[in-house]
């Protein structure tokens, strides 16, 4: 138990020992705020002197000075901030002196018997984030857990869209920041990087990382010299739970139904082998040739649906010896969820002519697992040590039917039908470990550091596909036109990664500015392999012998093999693999400094060396291996105008670079159900010009107005497209010369009614924006010295996953009757207008999925100290999606409607 007569003393201590003997030929009042449970500062807090024009706000580290006429006499210094007491303290002021005063809040939850500190403050309220925002010298924007919780979003991914210019891909975990998808974005937690666990993408599902660990999800859109350089649309950094309270035990129970799952409650079918909780225990046999030795069979299995989710929460916080404080958190969470959708799934010729023209049933399951485990010392004031634990398993199931017209497959469009069967099993481990340091040296100097291993797996264990057709009749017959027509699949992807941070800063002067130098360390390995096992069905089965197509396997199970089947697994592409090593060091130095009263710029420098190699094997192409070098010098400039104590002007200019991933640099080809895609090793990285400006408006406490025009110059943009050969195969190349993205983005936070148990807000962004780029097919092939030819159908298009106009709103009711009991209400729409999904080639037109509209309900309520129940209704509704080929003749290639989710969930803190 620690009394408030020790923190205001310590407080005292320090703020005094920070500014001595510190003088200046301008004079007035300065100091430092801090909590006065944590002895932590607080930014953002609002300092004014009483009954005059003179005021300001804390910066980030909670320091603030206000320059005063030369006048000798009595004033009072009030400092205000959300969720705390107001503050108000008397000083004199002696000419031609500065004033040192320690100022110590006291939250308002917290609940003093014989002035011992029993509570502590919520650092990530919506007011609270806004007042950094504001008092930041860099473009900040950040949604934290107390706004997460009000619009019930579940997990990052869905975080990250709340906020403005970002969208989501509708069927995938990547979202796109001002047009620019995931190849423009870097992920983080806590400023130490996070690999990635899918082959086909530069970084890891936002939505593994559920809102029980999550203190604050922040989106850097202009770039500054601490980030990392490999940053085209912004870095994306998850603040992790920073628990600060006393101890605590919470349990949450819940459940989400889908209403198109519902519907077929008695007809669900998955494939065998996975179990409830997302994990499993087979993997591809390791001699597939020679008898059948798979542990799971063809056949689906019909399963119960038990929708769920439970939480178990913990937290303590205890002193260690006369000045230190030791607090821990522990969280275990699982959630499950049944999906089920029914539309089109088709591709076409550019003149029109189906290749596939298919109905998709399909039938999912997820099951995400999420442990944390977090321990923060503090030492003393100066000292302060982080320790975090995270531990994710994500498993994902689909079971997939098309049903149509299959040109390939030998299927005629009018006596017969095509049926691919395909049912997949994915699973993601990821384990994090990250030791973080924060230490003031001196009066001017302090130092952090962070380090990380992190772990992943990325596992395919078993992926099923078969094809048959139906005749006129009704009987049904294995097609076995080309040898992986039917297959069993498996992929594992493994990456360790070692991250370093530690920067230095020096404060310069009277409280001019700060000067900081550092350096970031990336060291990462990948393997991925790759087996494909085709079943290969024997001379005279084919389009001969009836089957069953609800029982296979006893047709390509253990009983069938040698007579009905053979495994080919030394043929095409069965075997193939790549593995990758990346090492980025770099340094930086950035100065802040304060050129006026009103402005102050921030100047970095950032130098990066990078190395990126990778080795390669597929029977088809052989084996092969090449290294990419680059050493990148990156500038930042970022300025900030105080209009006056309520509005900004800022402004950034940056250049940064894209690099290319491993996958698109390995030289053989990875199979989807309708595309391969084969990588390309003359691939090099991109550079980035980055430019915004903004203005931003803070009423009062929890409101924003904010205005933001942006455009970014990319020279020789990487893309994903067709090339030109008999396989139609996908690859990567840097297609153009330049390609470029601008648009403004407008933001606004207000309170319709601010009374003290009755509070209605609005909130609103849009992002209003274009892309373009020119393609250049002469380029590509000198480059890739005639391995890669294209022909896009446009000679310029738009970045892919780009929408020229995004929406997001949100209105919200917050009714308290008394002191443990409150009613929140909140309703929000999401849209986002047409976006290019696949650039057109060979004369067909580009695929563009169609714009779409979403509205979600959110309830919750605490109906008493200890018990609260959610309530939401999602994508309430239910628009189709769809989308286009962009032929003379638009066709559509892709529909269906996901259904509305429905989730009720109960918690009790004990």
């Amino acid at each position: 138990m620690i009394k408030i007569s020790y923190y205001v003393a310590l407080v005292v201590t320090l703020v005094t020992a920070q500014v001595s003997g510190a003088k200046a030929q301008s004079f007035g009042v300065k100091g430092k705020v801090l909590d006065v449970e944590t002895y932590q500062p607080i930014s953002g807090v609002s300092i004014k002197i009483a009954n005059t024009q003179y005021a300001t706000s804390t910066d980030n580290a909670g320091e603030f000075s206000i320059t005063l006429p030369e006048k000798q006499g009595e004033y009072v210094l009030v400092s205000t901030f959300v969720g705390y007491d107001t503050d108000s303290t008397s000083f004199h002021l002696q000419p031609s002196e500065w004033e040192f005063v320690p100022v110590t809040l006291v939250n308002k939850n917290s609940t003093l018997e014989e002035v011992v500190i029993t509570r502590r403050r919520e650092y990530i309220s919506e007011a609270a984030l806004l007042a950094e925002r504001k008092a930041s010298n860099l473009m900040l924007e950040k949604i934290g857990a107390q706004e997460l919780s009000r619009k019930g979003v579940s997990d990052a991914a869905a975080a990250v869209s709340q906020l403005s210019g970002v969208s989501r891909q509708e069927g995938s975990t990547q979202v796109y920041v001002r047009g620019l998808g995931d190849r423009y974005i870097s992920t983080s937690l806590n400023g130490l990087p996070i690999p990635a666990s899918d082959p086909n993408l530069k970084n890891i599902g936002l939505d593994m990382f559920t809102t029980d660990v999550v203190d604050y999800v922040g989106v850097d859109k202009s770039y500054h010299s601490p980030l990392n350089g490999d940053f085209g649309g912004a870095t994306v950094n998850i603040g992790s739970k920073d628990f600060k309270g006393d101890k605590f035990f919470e349990v949450s129970l819940g459940s989400a139904v889908n209403s198109n799952a519902v519907k077929q409650w008695d007809n669900f079918y998955l494939q065998e082998g996975p179990n409830f909780f997302g994990y499993s225990d087979y993997n591809a046999p390791a001699d597939a040739q020679g008898s059948y030795h798979f542990k799971n069979g063809w056949d689906p299995k019909r399963k119960t649906l038990l929708p769920m989710n439970f939480a178990l929460k913990a937290g303590d916080s205890f002193n260690v010896g006369s000045e230190g404080r030791m607090t821990l958190f522990g969280m275990v969470n699982f959630s499950n969820g049944y999906g089920a959708r029914e539309g089109v799934n088709s591709s076409y010729s550019a003149q029109g002519a189906p290749l596939k023209a298919l109905n998709q049933s399909q039938q999912s399951y997820t099951a995400n697992t999420t442990g944390m485990l977090n321990a923060n010392y503090q030492i003393n004031a100066n000292h302060k040590l982080t320790y975090n634990f995270m531990y994710v398993n994500a498993g994902n199931q689909y079971r997939d039917k098309f049903t149509g017209y299959i040109r390939d497959g030998g299927v005629d469009a009018e006596n017969y039908r095509g049926t691919i069967n395909r049912s997949t099993f994915s699973s993601t481990q990821l384990f994090i470990n990250q030791l973080l340091g924060k230490h003031t040296l001196t009066d001017k100097i302090e130092l952090d550091w962070g380090l990380a291993y992190n772990h992943v797996k990325g596992d395919m264990p078993d992926r099923l596909q078969s094809m048959h057709s139906e005749t006129a009749s009704g009987e049904h017959h294995f097609i076995r036109i080309n040898a992986a027509d039917n297959h069993r699949y498996t992929y594992y992807l493994k990456e360790n990664e070692l991250a370093a941070n530690i920067a230095a800063s020096y404060k310069i002067g009277d409280d001019k500015g700060k000067l900081t130098v550092g350096y970031n360390g990336r060291m990462k390995e990948r393997s991925f392999d790759v087996m494909q096992l085709n079943f290969n069905i024997l001379d005279g089965q084919q389009n001969t012998t009836t089957i069953d197509p609800a029982n296979l396997n006893q047709y390509l199970g253990a009983a069938g093999y040698g007579t009905f089947y053979n495994i080919v697994g030394l043929a095409g592409n069965a075997f193939q693999t790549y593995t990758g090593d990346q090492d980025i060091h770099a340094g930086f130095a950035s100065l802040d400094y304060r050129l006026t009263d009103r402005l102050t710029g921030v100047l970095g420098m950032r130098y990066e060396n990078i190395k990126q190699y990778v080795d390669f094997y597929s029977i088809e192409y052989s084996r092969g291996q090449n290294t990419l070098n680059k050493n990148g010098l990156l500038p930042s400039l970022n300025l900030k105008y105080e209009l006056n104590n309520k509005n900004n002007l800022r402004l950034g200019a940056s250049k940064t670079y894209t690099l290319p991933q491993f996958k698109e640099r390995a030289r053989f080809p990875y199979e989807e159900v309708t595309q391969t895609f084969v990588g390309n090793q003359y691939l090099y990285a991109s550079d980035n010009y980055n430019l915004d400006l903004k203005w931003e408006m803070f009423p009062s406490d929890g409101e924003l107005y904010s205005i933001a025009a942006f455009g970014k110059y990319i020279e020789n943009p990487i893309n994903e497209i067709i090339v030109s050969s008999t396989a139609n195969d996908v690859s990567y190349a840097n297609t153009g010369e330049k390609g470029y993205v601008y648009g403004i983005e407008i933001e606004a936070k207000k309170y319709l009614m601010n009374l003290s148990n009755d509070k209605l807000s609005i909130g609103f962004n849009t992002a209003i924006m274009k892309t373009d780029q020119k393609f250049d097919p002469e380029k590509v092939f000198k480059e890739t010295q005639g391995l890669i030819n294209i022909d896009p159908t446009s000679v310029s298009s738009k970045f892919t996953g780009a929408s020229d106009f995004i929406v997001n709103a949100d209105l919200s009711y917050l009714k308290s009757f008394d002191a443990t009991r409150s009613l929140t209400a909140t309703l929000l729409y999401n849209y986002y207008s047409d976006k290019l999904n696949a650039i057109g080639t060979g004369g067909r037109g580009n695929l563009v999925d169609k714009g779409l509209g979403t509205l979600d309900f959110v309830l919750k309520s605490k109906l008493t100290r200890h018990l609260g129940i959610d309530l939401a209704a999602r994508n309430i509704l239910n628009p189709s999606f769809e989308r286009w080929q962009q032929n003379v003749d638009p066709i559509k290639v892709l529909s269906y409607k996901r259904g509305a989710f429905f989730s009720l969930g109960v918690n009790y803190k004990f």
